[in-house]
């Protein structure tokens, strides 16, 4: 019971928290376009005639084609993989052709596809300014007329980050947070029973670790969205969750003494020696396994993790989970968080069967969410439903930290319009590369973004 009043607290007051007003950086549509995209190569107009395109697609079997990142390797296959075969059972007159793609890798394939009119009916997309391009493109179907019929499981709260001019244009699936996790074995070599609480305890235990030998922290260069992992939290607990979130929206400038100071933090736990230096050439997964294998004693990374960790009963008691220290706090605090309801599901305008794809999407979504909760991939956002008993105790922790949180600010390249993001991340490549400093970080975005 304990649980479950933990969960209804999250879903109720998760979204009142400061998130960035994404729903103003698109346009939605006007009424009746649902959506309005180019034509479909059958050359059925998918905007102001898609209702009747999807009336004569609405009886009889049909195909439907999703995309999304739930690889091999993703923690959330297995429960892509469950929810497609619940979908199977329920839906025999629907089949279903998935494909999944590496992170990085889709982020250019989705957006090449929306430019040239080539998208699947059903695509993965972030929230937010990612999701919202699209949305200003008209190449992303209005979900409103199908959503009256999962209003009492899904809150409206949960599509806030999906919500355009007031229309919804996503299904949300599970919400995460960046977590600090650690093993905690490491840190009993260096002395320390648990996660360190401030700032300055926390660099006293990384010079322990390095007494030790024991390599503090592993960073994917590789995958730039994993070094912001590291670099948004340490801006955040520096400069304050509100000025970082009115920098991702455009409010306020990226030339900023305290988010220089930021990156000179940043590269001074590298320049120490805090960071494995073969990092800059690994990828996410091989990170991941180095923290497993006991490389690094730190690994920061979104929540989502909890699942790949409480499947391993050697790793899972000895890692724990928590939350960057406060670096400043004059501005900032425990309780401000990077994250927030992000993974979503959306439906291409262009669709032929775009009405009965939005239906199906929801309850594709509703089950994600579902056996993703369980597996510990992510807090709901849908209402949680059936034995939720065995949920492991990493994500259970995970909802304890956002249950107490005080403000969250959503991930940098998701918050952002992609040309901002990519040039974000550009930079942001630099300074893990140790290339500019602070001055020449928010120099150079504040040049370069306008």
């Amino acid at each position: 019971m304990e649980k479950k009043r933990l969960v209804s607290m999250l879903l109720a007051g998760v979204m009142t928290l400061s998130l960035v007003g994404c729903g103003d950086t698109a346009s939605a549509p006007a009424a009746g376009d649902n959506g309005g995209a180019a034509t479909t190569e059958a050359g059925a107009d998918a905007g102001a005639d898609t209702a009747a395109a999807d009336a004569g697609a609405s009886d009889g079997p049909i195909s439907l084609s999703m995309w999304c990142i739930a690889t091999e390797s993703d923690s959330n296959r297995k429960s892509y993989e469950k929810a497609i075969e619940d979908m199977k059972t329920n839906h025999p007159d629907v089949t279903l052709t998935w494909e999944a793609f590496e992170n990085e890798s889709y982020k250019t394939k989705i957006k090449a596809a929306v430019s040239a009119n080539e998208m699947p009916d059903i695509f993965f997309t972030w929230s937010c300014a990612f999701l919202g391009d699209f949305v200003n493109a008209g190449k992303v179907y209005c979900l409103d007329e199908a959503y009256e019929n999962y209003k009492n499981e899904l809150p409206e709260a949960m599509l806030k980050n999906t919500t355009y001019d007031g229309k919804h244009y996503g299904v949300p699936l599970t919400m995460n947070i960046v977590g600090l996790f650690a093993n905690m074995d490491l840190l009993k070599e260096a002395g320390y029973d648990e996660i360190p609480g401030t700032y300055e305890e926390f660099i006293k235990c990384c010079d322990a670790l390095k007494a030790k030998k024991i390599v503090p922290f592993g960073c994917a260069g590789k995958e730039t969205w994993c070094v912001t992992e590291y670099l948004e939290s340490i801006i955040e607990k520096s400069a304050g969750a509100s000025t970082l979130d009115a920098i991702f929206a455009g409010t306020d400038t990226w030339n900023n003494q305290d988010v220089a100071d930021s990156v000179d933090t940043f590269q001074k736990l590298i320049k120490d020696g805090y960071f494995d230096p073969s990092g800059i050439g690994l990828s996410n997964d091989e990170v991941k396994a180095n923290f497993i294998a006991g490389k690094y004693a730190f690994y920061m990374n979104g929540t989502w993790n909890c699942a790949d960790f409480a499947n391993d009963a050697n790793f899972l008691p000895k890692v724990k989970v928590g939350e960057f220290p406060v670096i400043n706090a004059d501005k900032s605090k425990l309780g401000q968080l990077i994250g927030g309801p992000s993974d979503t599901l959306a439906v291409s305008a262009s669709s032929p069967n775009a009405a009965r794809a939005a239906d199906y999407t929801f309850e594709l979504g509703k089950l994600i969410c579902h056996y993703g909760y369980l597996d510990g991939c992510g807090l709901p956002a849908w209402t949680p439903y059936g034995d939720v008993s065995s949920v492991n105790p990493l994500t259970q922790a995970v909802a304890d930290i956002v249950a107490k949180s005080d403000s969250m600010v959503l991930f940098g390249d998701t918050a952002m319009a992609a040309d901002k993001a990519q040039t974000y991340l550009s930079y942001v490549d630099q300074v893990y590369g140790c290339q500019i400093d602070g001055k020449g970080f928010i120099e150079g975005l504040a040049k370069d973004i306008k």
